[in-house]
């Protein structure tokens, strides 16, 4: 039973922005079960006599739920911990308004002293030059995931990446945007992400030759295991810039691992591969999609779809209808 607090007060009607809780216990005074708990004003009282038996109550709900396992998680907690971020998400934020816990305004020497505090708050988050690094990184890092739609996992494998560079000391004599593109590029490729490196020069304004450059350091001094790059995930990519159906994605898929298993496609471009299957679907089904248009939306050369056609029709030994198809498409 709650403790008594002798506190009248006149029954009111409760706000629509109010959460009431209508509880079986009975009042201690008029003796009828109607206590009801207002969670805006903090207030346990009677619904018949208004007899306040708690001015004010904790919180019991919890901050953050966990919807996954059908179970309400009742942990109280803020944001989680994020490697993309130069502090980790664990820095403490002074409130910027000049206002205290009742709502009233600070006095102008209190204000000054707060003020004098955030100063100092900011200061400590970044009195080392890794953390002013870590600072300038991830934030070009946020403008880069905005323009290639990546996941966030791919950001926090970059930063993890880019945290490992700064213990080797990589980044020495190498500029923070070309290090980090790099990393952001090894993420790419670690994840299976379909991103070239000419996503990531449109993307981040610097040439392609410098981040490869970082790039090949990266994988020897971290020792990286990268995986080879999927040609299926090229053709999704490309059919999806082009606009073309699922049927043609599919028979161009089809094509790939045909020739794949001839194994004349080791030391080939995994994307020149794939737009040149796409073409060739394309042709096939009847979706008129030009050369020139399939190597933009791929972001390689129409030499190169050239030079790949003829491979694989010697290899597949496609029919003479074929060939002429694609001899008029180019056309």
């Amino acid at each position: 039973m709650y403790d008594c607090v002798y506190l009248y007060m006149t029954h009111q009607k409760s706000r629509p922005s109010q959460t009431i809780t209508i509880h079986k216990q009975k009042c201690q005074r008029c003796g009828k079960a109607k206590l009801i708990t207002d969670t805006q004003s903090g207030e346990i009282f009677c619904g018949e006599c208004g007899f306040v038996f708690s001015e004010r109550i904790e919180d019991s709900g919890p901050e953050h739920r966990n919807f996954m396992d059908g179970s309400q998680d009742s942990r109280r907690v803020g944001a989680g911990t994020t490697l993309s971020r130069h502090d980790m998400g664990l820095a403490t934020i002074i409130n910027p308004t000049n206002i205290d816990s009742t709502g009233k305004a600070l006095s102008p020497y209190m204000k000054s002293t707060i003020n004098r505090l955030r100063l100092w708050d900011s200061r400590s988050q970044a009195h080392k030059s890794s953390d002013r690094n870590f600072r300038l990184a991830f934030n070009y890092l946020d403008r880069l995931k905005d323009k290639l739609a990546i996941s966030d996992a791919i950001v926090e494998k970059t930063a993890y990446i880019y945290r490992k560079a700064i213990e080797k000391g990589i980044v020495r004599g190498r500029s923070i945007q070309s290090l980090l593109a790099a990393s952001l590029y090894a993420a790419c490729r670690d994840a299976e992400t379909p991103r070239t490196l000419r996503d990531i020069e449109d993307a981040s304004n610097i040439k392609r030759k410098e981040i490869f450059k970082c790039y090949r350091v990266l994988v020897e001094k971290l020792d990286l295991k990268i995986p080879l790059v999927d040609s299926v995930q090229c053709i999704s990519r490309i059919g999806n810039e082009l606009k073309v159906s699922e049927k043609t994605k599919r028979y161009g898929m089809k094509i790939l691992s045909d020739f794949q298993k001839t194994g004349k496609a080791a030391g080939k471009s995994p994307t020149g591969l794939a737009a040149t299957t796409l073409y060739l679907a394309c042709v096939k089904m009847g979706e008129h999609r030009s050369q020139k248009q399939v190597s933009k939306a791929a972001n390689i050369t129409e030499v190169t779809i050239r030079n790949r056609l003829a491979d694989i029709r010697n290899t597949l030994n496609l029919s003479d209808s074929n060939r002429q198809q694609n001899s008029e498409e180019t056309k």
